[in-house]
Parts: structure tokens; sequence; C-alpha cells
């Protein structure tokens, strides 16, 4: 702010003012001084060095301007109006601060007294905030008009709507003679006075030859300098090169400072006024050389020039509205600033101009350089003119009317920034974002982190990035110099390394003198002066940030602060952020690329996501001050620039509603994906027909309302229905289904939380939405579907579970039966070849089909044939080849080999499918093989033992301690009900147990052995007694030896037989009480009884023993087959595994049957093929009892018509080999094929 104020005494003037005559508008004083006083604007035209800059505000104090208000006198840059305003006040005699005065961004050296204020624009826009009609001024000179900045134009464009209400304003704008008609036709065709700008000639010099254009600019001004200072070209004098940027300065710096007689003098906009003044100063002896930006190009006169360089290209700042980049391209000149620097030399003689390129290069440029507002981001502009209330920015009146598409970009920003709204209206923020003197990206920085608690950080990083770097980087020093800034850095960001320096830097001010603090700075590669500035840009931003309320402390520790000084950089930003592609290659945002500049502290180890400070296109496109960010901060920021995209919506079950997969994307850039979303909210239509097909109709719901529940159970029962009739038209199509609840639902029904809104707030609803039978039946499914296809398969007194699935080709296609493993051991062995009733002729047609061509063609028609059978079939446990094989030859006459079946392949469906599971329904194992299943699953135990939990079972009994026994006993496994039969047993380890049993033929003989075993344990006394009694003579070892046979368990075997044997005939006892009635009854006979046997079998065994001796004489090769005939016999007939359970009248006869094996043995040499004769009658019968206790495990114990059969074949055995010792019972081959009848019939009456 100006120390000024309106004051309206008036200041004093000079009496008199005197004017430099060599000057060219002083010539033309009169004519302008007239020109002001009759018009309201003047257009003032003349090249650099026409005195107009310093002598028209002269001319206004003289006409009486600036007493009760100021001449405002406007300067593009800060260094020309510092040097102006020196100038001005010299000439009135007079110091700076007094009659004339300054005011650029960080100093104010105006008092009351002032008259004439010089400022730049910026200041003077400034004022527009708190001044609207600029009252403080009757007179205003915009010098450098041509320049046509951003500030200019806006300058230019109010005063056109201000003149009006002002018009005792006197508007002056100066301009070097370039394109002045614009001016005089934006101000209704003002009056123009051209004055003119040179007294001497220039001569021009083109470089033409390509070869020389061609070498480096250093190379060029270098011989150039070195013709002129040899007086190569004409009369000495000083020489201004002009280099497109400071770098290009340096390297010509030194390049040139080696030379004697030269004196080299850099000048641009940020060197310090001492440095400045050593170019306006003259002093010392030799050339200058002032190596200068297109600074110098009509703001300054640079005294004594009469040679320039001019390589004819510049730096020039363009923002591209498509790329979103302000670039910085070196580009050609136009004509115009061409000229204009030819116009810096010959002002004190005649002067000469090098153009480093050829004529038709001239002749071939654009006449005018493009206005700053035709190449720049107008967000600011439009940003100041809407807190000014100037309206719509594409209704002002610039000189140029800018691109509507650079119109539109900078409302892009500022939306982005949250500026505006969607009516291009000022926001909240946006007025205070216009309060700030920073760029609406910086200000909307400063906002955002006053609110996260980082604006003391922020104001360090902005007003770092509102100057020029203060780290120097010299080229001759670059590894030093590197040495000392990477003290700073930071891994993850560049702007905390700002933050690192201005700590290191503020500590080191505060302790060391100014002069030690500018030595510190020079070690360590610090511009002093760029750091001064730092301070003073901060300062400002200090103040305004306390005068908008904002609390300010000094800079302290922020380790902790990096997201939120990051997430308050972002918000500024946003439009420079980036996705690491490949290495240091990034996807910028708006399908820019991007890479990561050189200098920046990322550029080694680049982050996967980046935010810059600035996108700059020069060789290509860089990044420069960048830091690491996490793309999900991106998602706080503001909503309307991010786009969503939602893909893959699908029924959630969980949840009960629709979700779908969020992509976010911010600029191009995916910054988050595959978030599940809510859908209703955004595609209520969509998420309601799909919560309908993929919730309702599919039943995939997680608490299903009744209605669901009772239309979900109807749709079961006729997907049922199909699956058991192996049927697909019965179930209504989906469609139907659909159509049912989309009539019914509201419209606004598209989630689960909806649904059961209204099912609360209507009491009706559950009951219009509930479908009844025939709404999901498309048809009659005809037929005794039950019967057909029931649910249950009952074998025995067991129901095994049915179920259906008609998936041709699946794992469970066809019938399952699941079978819990407590029951496996009961499962028939051949009932489930049977199937259903319903598939039983469909499977009959498949096997006689797929019988061998010779057989198939006696058996036609299929069908006819299988509804014959099944008029004569009755399902039994029974092979259903074998049933068929019967059948077939008693209907048809036709007979089928076991072989024949076993070629024919049909369909797995026609296989039961067989499902074991434990007592929790836990799946075990599941195929069509029964056999595999039953082998792994059967128990393992010596006798077959349900597998379910129970509490009548016990182990290790050795009395009877333990409740009574009931015959049968009923529990649950897997939800099928389980009958099995208690029993005491006598495990394989030897021990007692009670288990529940199978079967209840198995459980009668394992309880009368494991009663047996009670008995003995009862009295193991009389056990012992007994073991000392048998067997103990010399003769009886020596017959024990003989016929190969160890005495003690031969003599346990005996004693544990007498026990069971006593027990025929006996009702087995199931209580303690029962227990001990049998216990006196039995012992009591015990041991006379062993006594009996002993003797019986002592016998016996000295028949063996003289048996194995006779066969031991025969050679290996002499009668084998009879030999192990025979040996097989012995082995079984003295296994104490039979023993025990053979009762007292076969043992009676055991000195029978081993005369006759002697017999037998003896005559073998007589006999010459009558034993074979006899073998092969014998073998069959031999045979058929072993395999049916394949068939039937236990069998020969168990069945009672078994045990005879087998003691029938000792008879018959002692009828063919000593027919002399004469047999217990008739018996023939005839007889025993008669008696084996009996034992299928009793196999067949107890399936297991």
């Amino acid at each position: 702010m100006s120390k000024s104020h309106e004051g309206r005494a008036e200041r004093l003037v000079p009496q008199h003012i005197a004017y430099p005559e060599q000057l060219p508008v002083v010539a033309r004083k009169h004519e302008i001084m007239r020109a002001i006083d009759e018009n309201q604007v003047v257009v003032i035209a003349g090249e650099t060095g026409s005195g107009k800059t310093t002598q028209l505000p002269k001319m206004c104090l003289e006409l009486g301007r600036g007493r009760e208000k100021r001449i405002g006198h406007t300067q593009p840059r800060r260094i020309a109006a510092r040097a102006v305003s020196s100038r001005i006040a010299e000439e009135l005699n007079t110091t700076v601060g007094a009659l004339v005065g300054y005011q650029v961004r960080f100093n104010d050296d105006v008092t009351e007294q002032t008259a004439v204020k010089v400022m730049t624009d910026g200041i003077l826009l400034s004022e527009l905030s708190h001044d609207r009609q600029l009252q403080a001024y009757d007179t205003l000179i915009i010098d450098e008009a041509h320049e046509r900045s951003l500030n200019i134009d806006f300058i230019l464009g109010y005063l056109k709507r201000l003149l009006p209400k002002r018009p005792d304003l006197k508007v002056i704008i100066t301009s070097a003679t370039i394109d002045v008609d614009r001016f005089s036709q934006h101000f209704d065709d003002a009056p123009i006075i051209e004055v003119s700008g040179r007294t001497y000639p220039v001569d021009v010099h083109y470089l033409e030859s390509v070869e020389d254009r061609d070498r480096g600019l250093q190379r060029q001004v270098s011989q150039l300098v070195d013709e002129i200072e040899a007086e190569r070209h004409g009369p000495r004098g000083d020489v201004l090169v002009f280099c497109p940027g400071e770098r290009q300065i340096r390297d010509l710096a030194k390049e040139l400072r080696g030379r004697e007689r030269i004196q080299v003098l850099p000048l641009y906009a940020r060197l310090s006024n001492a440095e400045q003044n050593r170019v306006f100063n003259r002093s010392g002896a030799g050339m200058r050389v002032v190596l200068a930006t297109n600074v110098a190009e009509t703001s300054l006169t640079v005294p004594g020039i009469r040679y320039v360089i001019d390589p004819g290209d510049a730096r020039i700042s363009r923002y591209s509205h498509r790329s979103g980049l302000q670039r910085l391209p070196i580009e050609s000149v136009s004509q115009a600033s061409a000229n204009q620097r030819k116009g810096r030399c010959g002002r004190v003689a005649e002067g000469v101009c090098f153009r480093l390129y050829s004529e038709q290069d001239f002749l071939s440029r654009p006449e005018f350089t493009d206005a700053e507002i035709l190449r720049t981001n107008l967000a600011s502009v439009i940003l100041r003119m809407l807190e000014l209330g100037l309206g719509d920015v594409r209704q002002f009146p610039f000189v140029d009317p800018p691109d509507p598409k650079m119109v539109r970009d900078g409302f892009r920003l500022l939306t982005e920034l949250g500026a505006v709204d969607a009516n291009a209206k000022l926001t909240s923020v946006g007025r205070a974002m216009a309060k700030l003197p920073v760029d609406p990206k910086l200000s909307r920085i400063l906002l955002d982190a006053a609110s996260r608690d980082c604006l003391n950080e922020a104001l360090v990083i902005i007003s770092a990035l509102s100057v020029q770097d203060p780290r120097e980087r010299p080229q001759e020093k670059r590894a030093q110099s590197d040495q000392q800034h990477a003290r700073f850095s930071n891994p993850q960001s560049d702007f905390i390394a700002w933050l690192n320096l201005w700590q290191y830097v503020e500590e080191q001010r505060q302790a060391l003198s100014q002069n030690q603090f500018r030595k510190l700075c020079d070690r360590e590669f610090l511009s002093y002066l760029r750091i001064r500035e730092w301070r003073e840009v901060h300062y400002q931003l200090v103040v305004s940030c306390r005068q908008m309320k904002f609390r300010v402390t000094e800079l302290k520790s922020y380790d902790d602060k990096y997201e939120a000084i990051h997430r308050a950089l972002l918000s500024g930003l946003l439009g420079n952020i980036a996705q690491q592609d490949e290495g240091r290659k990034f996807n910028a945002a708006r399908n820019r690329k991007a890479q990561v500049f050189p200098a920046s502290g990322q550029y080694k180890k680049p982050p996967k996501w980046l935010v810059a400070a600035e996108l700059v296109e020069t060789s290509q496109v860089f990044a420069r001050q960048c830091a690491a960010i996490e793309p999900g901060w991106l998602l706080d920021t503001n909503p309307v620039l991010l786009k969503r995209h939602y893909y893959e919506p699908a029924w959630n079950a969980r949840s009960s509603r629709v979700m779908a997969k969020e992509r976010v994307s911010l600029f191009g850039l995916t910054i988050s994906d595959g978030q599940r979303v809510h859908y209703a909210g955004i595609d209520p239509k969509t998420s309601r027909s799909i919560m309908i097909r993929d919730g309702l109709v599919s039943g995939n719901y997680r608490q299903s309302p009744e209605f669901l529940k009772h239309n979900l159970k109807l749709v079961s029962d006729v997907m049922e229905l199909e699956s058991r009739t192996r049927r697909r038209d019965l179930l209504v199509d989906e469609e139907s289904m659909v159509r049912f609840y989309d009539e019914r639902l509201p419209p606004d029904c598209a989630s689960g939380v909806a649904l059961d809104k209204w099912l609360r707030r209507d009491e009706t609803a559950q009951q219009s939405l509930r479908m009844n039978r025939e709404q999901v039946l498309s048809r009659d499914p005809g037929g005794e579907v039950e019967a057909q296809f029931p649910k249950t398969l009952a074998v025995g007194e067991i129901s095994f579970q049915l179920s259906y699935q008609f998936e041709p080709g699946g794992n469970r296609d066809g019938v399952t039966v699941t079978i819990p493993r407590a029951l496996m051991n009961r499962v028939p062995r051949y009932r489930f070849e049977w199937l259903v009733p319903g598939l039983l002729r469909e499977k009959l047609i498949a096997m006689i089909k797929g019988l061998p061509k010779q057989l198939r063609k006696q058996l036609v028609p299929a069908p006819d044939v299988a509804d014959e059978l099944l008029e004569r079939l009755t399902a039994a446990d029974e092979p259903l080849a074998q049933a068929l094989t019967r059948e077939i030859k008693a209907i048809r006459s036709v007979t089928i080999a076991a072989g024949d079946w076993a070629q024919v392949a049909i369909e797995p469906f026609f296989l039961m499918n067989i499902r074991v599971v434990d007592d929790h329904k836990k799946l075990l194992a599941e195929g069509r093989d029964l056999a595999t299943l039953v082998s792994e699953f059967r128990s393992n135990s010596p006798v077959e033992v349900v597998t379910t939990r129970n509490t009548v079972e016990r182990v290790n009994v050795t009395r009877w301690d333990f409740d009574d026994l009931p015959t049968e006993w009923r529990g649950k496994s897997a939800g099928a009900e389980v009958l099995a039969y208690p029993a005491v047993i006598k495990e394989g380890s030897g021990q007692l147990s009670v288990r529940l049993l199978d079967y209840p033929v198995e459980a009668d003989r394992q309880h009368r052995l494991g009663v047996a075993g009670l008995l003995l344990q009862s009295d193991l006394k009389t056990a012992k007694y007994l073991k000392k009694q048998l067997f103990v003579d010399n003769m009886s070892k020596l017959s024990l030896a003989g016929a190969r046979l160890e005495r003690e368990p031969l003599v346990d075997a005996i004693i544990e037989g007498g026990l069971w044997q006593l027990l025929d005939g006996v009702t087995l006892p199931r209580a303690q009480d029962q227990f001990a009635t049998v216990q006196r009854s039995v012992t009591a006979r015990w041991v006379p009884h062993v006594l009996e046997m002993g003797n019986h079998l002592a016998q016996a065994i000295k028949v063996a023993s003289d048996t194995w001796t006779m066969l031991a004489r025969y050679g290996a090769n002499e009668y084998s087959e009879a030999r192990a005939d025979m040996e097989r016999q012995l082995q079984m007939l003295f296994s104490t595994k039979s023993l025990v359970e053979t009762s007292s009248e076969w043992i009676t006869y055991y000195p029978r049957y081993l005369k006759a094996i002697a017999t037998r043995a003896e005559r073998l040499p007589a006999q010459g093929g009558k034993d074979e004769k006899s073998m092969s009658m014998l073998l069959p019968q031999i045979e058929r009892l072993v395999d049916g206790t394949k068939r039937y495990p236990g069998l020969d114990v168990l069945c009672p018509e078994a045990v005879r059969f087998r003691w029938m074949l000792e008879e018959f055995r002692v009828s063919l080999f000593a027919q002399q010792l004469g047999t217990k019972l008739p018996v023939s081959a005839k007889r025993l094929d008669q008696q084996w009848q009996f034992v299928e019939a009793w196999m067949t009456n107890n399936p297991r």
C-alpha cells in the first residue's frame, strides 16, 4: 500500500521546468501539450530514446496536472519504474520520494508531496480494488503500451469504460511506433503524435551465410565483439547484445570476461539496483558490452550504445489451451521487435546493427508480436474482473479481444480451483483468492493450507514459487553447488526442500551480520538478492493473510505435515499431477507426456504419482518442482473435476443392494479403480432391474422376506420336479418371473433397504408378491411323480435319501443317494443298480441296445422288450444284469452271458451317484462305484460297527457293570435314522467292549462270543486250572508237535470255546442279573465239558500227527494236489478261531474226520485216478462256500445253513475217501446242492 493518501493541498511544483533540447519529444512539446489539453486521450508514438518516458510527466506538470491529484505513470517492469522515477526527479532537481516517487511490488517511496507517481502497471491494477474510479489521479501515462502485456491490455480496457465517468481524467498512451493506430481506434480515434527517436542513421548488417548462422551464439558474438573492439566497423562505442534468457547471458559473460579493455555488464529484470546502475552510470575506461534480455528492447535506454548485436530470437511465454501448458519456446522475434532493437543504437553517433540472420528471414517474420492476452492463461484477469464486478470478460473492451478458447480455458482453471461456480459466478473461495496478491493457483493453495493447519509452511513454499530460485548453479562449479544444495533436498518432495532451505537461511541470517550472511550465500551458491526477494514476498503474503484473519506464526517443525502440505498444494496444482509411465516419463493430466526435470530431487528415483509446481515445455515438457503424492488424496479434491465411470453392476446379496465398480479419473488419469459403490443412487432403473433378476428371481438374498421364501420354495419344488423327471419345460422362464416382480414393485424400489421399507409401510405388499403354483408351472407335469421318482429308497428298515439332478454330462446327473458313513456297512450291494421306477425302463432299453449285435437283433424292438421285462421284474438286492439274463431267457429264449453285459456302455446317469457324508452331512466322498466307496468306508474293526455318536458304547469292559442292553437302538446320522443292535463284542486286540452293530445276526453272534469272554473274565481261576489239565503229558506234547500245533493258543481256544458251546440254546443275557443267572448255570458245567472236549481233540491230534508224518514221506511232486487239500483241511479243523465257534457235536466227530484223512493219505499210492475223481466232486462245493463267504463276509459263522453246509463237506470227504467209517448224516453232491439253496435263500433274506 502507498504511504500517501488523497490530499487536497497543492503540491510544490517548480515554476520553471527545463527540458533537454536534444530530445526529439521536446521539439514537439507545444503540440503535445496542446493535444493533452484539448483531448481526454492522446497517443504519443516514438522510438526509444525520443524522451517521451521522462518528458511527458514534466509537460503534464507544466499543464497544471498533479496538483490536487497525482500524475500516474506506469511502467511494465520494476527496473524501469525505479530508473524512470530517478531520472525525472534528477531533471526536476528533487529527490525520489518528494515531488517524484515510485512504487513497485516491495518498495514504496511515495509521500503526500508526490505529484508524479511512477509505478508498475500491476500496482495500478491493485489500486482498483479500493479506488474503482481511480480518483487518486487526474492524469495517467500508460508507458510502453506497445508491449501489450496482460496488465496493460486490462488497464486500457478498464480505462475505456472509466473515461466517460471521469471526464477530468487525462490518459496519455505512449508507444514505440508499433501498431499505434490500434490504440487510437480503441479510444475513439484519439489523436496520434509521432516523435522521431533517432538523430543518427543506423547501418544494418545481415548475416547472409547459412554456415555462419549455424555457428553458436557465443562464437558469433565473440567474433563480432573482437571486430568492433579492433574498430573494423566504424567509430568506437558500447555494444548491446540481446540474449534469449539469463542462461545465455551467463554463458556469454563467461566467454567475454577474459578480454582486456572490455567491461561486460549483464542486464535483466531480476538484477539488483546496484548492478543495474552500473549499466546506466558509465564509469571506467574501455568498451562496455551490455548483455541484455528483451528488457532493453523498449523499456530502457542504455546510454552510449553504438552497436547492437541481435540474434533475432527471444524466449516468449505462450500458453496452450489444448495442452494446458505454459510454454517457453525460443522464437524468432517480430519485425517490430527487431526494429526496436535496432533503435537502441545511433543515439550519440551513427549506429551499426548486426542481425545474425538473413534479410529474407527478417522480411518473412510477422509484423508485430502477439499481445500477451493472446498467449497467456486469462484466469488471473477473469478473477480480477469478477472481483471488481466488471461483467462478462467476453464483453470487456480489450484492445484485442482474447480468443474465446482462451477465455474458456481461464474459466476452466478457475472452476478447477473452485473460484467460480457452474454459472461463472465468483464463489466465496474466489473472493478470498482475489484478495491475495499472487497467481490464482497459488492463492488457492494458501486458502486450503489455512484450513489444514499448514499455512506457515505454505507461505514459505508459495513465496518461493513466486520468485526466481535462489540456488545458484554456475556452469563451472556445478558439482560443488549441487553438493551444497543437496543438504536441503528431500527424497519425496522438492517443496519440502524449500522449507529446509528457509529454515537454514533464517537461522544463519539471524545469527550472522549482513556482511557475513552475504559471504555465506556466496560460499554456498545462494543468491543473496533472490533470498531477500523471497523474504519480501513472504512478508507481503503474511500481511495479506493476517488481514484476512488467518493465523500466521513462525515456521516450526513440519515433519508430520507432509500429507497436509501436499494436499494443500494439490488444491491449486491439480492440473500438474502426473502418473509414472516408465522410468522418469510420466503421463500428465489432460493426455500430456512429461518428464521429471533433471534438477528435481525426484529425478533419480521418480515416484509413482507426483504433483509439479509447473509443467513447462522447452525442448520437451518438464515437470518442475515435484513431489510424491498418494492418488487417494485426489479423491478429496473438487468433486466437479472428478470423472466417475461405473461398470460391472452386480447384485450383492450380503448388502442386499446392487454394487458397481467405480473408476475415478482426474484429467484423464485414473486415480481409483475397482472400488465398489452403491449403484441405486447412480442408476436406479438399472439397479431395480438387476435386483429383480439377480436378487429376487435368482433367490440370491441374504435375509429373504417371507414372500421370497415362499416363492423360492415353489420354484425349488418345480426345479426338483424337473430334475426327477429329467425335463426342462416345467418351470416358467426367467422373464415371466421378472415381469411378475416388475409389475408389482414400486418404481423407486431398487435395493433391499427400499424393499424392506415398502414392505413395512404397505401391509398388503407381502401378499401381492406371493406366487402360486400355477404361476411358476408352465405346464402340468402329469404322471405319478412321487411313485416313479421317490425321495427315499427303503432297503429293509433303512430309508436312504434320494435327490435328482438333470444336468447331462454333470458329475451328479441322474439320481444321487446320500449315505451317512454310519450306514456304509449296511449298504445293499446291488439294489442301487435298479435306480428308481421312473428311470428303470430307460435303463433297460439302454442296456438292451448296448448288447452285441447278434444278441441285440433278437431283442427288438427294445422298448417292447423292456416293457415285458418290467412286468416280471421286482427290484431287489440282486445284480440287475443277472435278473435280466434270467428273465430274457424266460421270455425270449435268448441266453446272455455275464461277459456280454460287461461290454454294454450306458450313460453315467443310469448309475446311481453315491454321496458319503459324516454325522454333520459334510461330504466325505462321492462317485458311482459303490464297491470302491464301500471298501473305503466300511468299518475296519473285526465286526461291523455303527460309526455314530451314542451313549451305549463302552470300551475295555471286564465285568457286567454297564446298563442293560436293548435288543435294538435307534438314532440319527446326517439326518437319517440309524437302527443298530447293541452287543458285547471281543475286539481284535482281545479286549471286550459294548458296541452298536449293523445287523441283528452279527449282533447275536458277537454277543455270544462277548458273553463267553465276560464269563471267562469272571472266573480266571478255573481257566487257569483247566490250562494245567489239557495236553500236559509228554505223549500229548509230542502229538501237538507232530500235528504242527502250539499248545497255549489251542488250550485257550478249547477253554473259551467250551463256554461258547455251553451257551448253545441259552437266552443270552442283556442285563446284569441275567448275566449272573447264566454265569451260575454255565460255570458249574464248564470243567467237565472242557475236559471231555479236550479228550476228543487229543484223540484227533494223535491221528493228525501220524497223518502229517505219513504225508511227509511222499516226494515233493507226488500227489501234490491231494496233499495240499489235506494240509488245508488239517489247518482249518484246528484253527483256534474256528475251534472257539465249533459246537460240541462236531468236535466229538473230530477223531473220525482225522481217521478219514489218514486213510486217504495211506491209500494214495493205490488209488490211481480215483482220488482225482473224488477231488473233482469235492472242489466245486468248497469253492461255493469260499465264494459265498466273499460275497457275504462271515457267512460260514453267521448263517446256520452255511454252518451245516460246512460240516456236510467234512462228511462228504468221509464218504469220498473213507466210506467204511460211515457218516453221521446223509450226504451227496446233490444234497449239498440242495443245502446251498438254503444258504442262498438266507443271504437273500438277510441282505447286507
